[in-house]
C-alpha cells in the first residue's frame, strides 16, 4: 500500500495529454469537409437517432445512441433526445468544432 503521506494525503494524479487539433488543418484530398450548421439542425431534429454522429464520422456512438433509442422501447429515446439538443447547441454555438476525423468544421 502507497504512503501519501508526503503530498498531503492525496493520490498522484495523472492528466493524460489531450488531443488538440493544429488551427487551420485542411481535410485530407478527397475528404469532404463537413458543416457545422447541418450537424447542429441534425442534432436538434434527428439526435434521437444519432443521425448527427453518424454525418460527423462517429458511427460507434450514433450506432449507440440508435439501439439505446430503438431497444429501450422509447424510454431511452427522452435521455438521448435531450443528449441531442445538448449536442446540437454545443455545435451551433461552436464549442464542438472537429469532426471524429479531427478535421475542422466549416461554418
Amino acid at each position: 500500500m502507497a504512503d501519501y503521506r508526503n503530498y498531503n494525503n492525496h493520490p498522484p494524479m495523472y492528466n493524460p495529454p489531450q488531443y488538440q487539433p493544429q488551427a487551420g488543418m485542411e481535410p485530407p484530398p478527397g475528404y469532404p469537409q463537413k458543416s457545422r450548421v447541418a450537424a447542429g439542425i441534425l442534432a436538434m431534429l434527428l439526435g434521437v437517432y444519432g443521425i448527427h454522429s453518424f454525418y460527423l464520422g462517429d458511427t460507434s456512438r450514433g450506432l449507440m445512441q440508435l439501439l439505446i433509442s430503438l431497444l429501450t422501447c422509447g424510454f431511452g429515446a427522452i435521455a438521448m433526445f435531450i443528449w441531442g439538443v445538448l449536442e446540437g447547441i454545443k455545435l451551433l454555438d461552436g464549442r464542438i468544432n472537429i469532426d471524429a476525423n479531427g478535421v475542422f468544421l466549416k461554418d
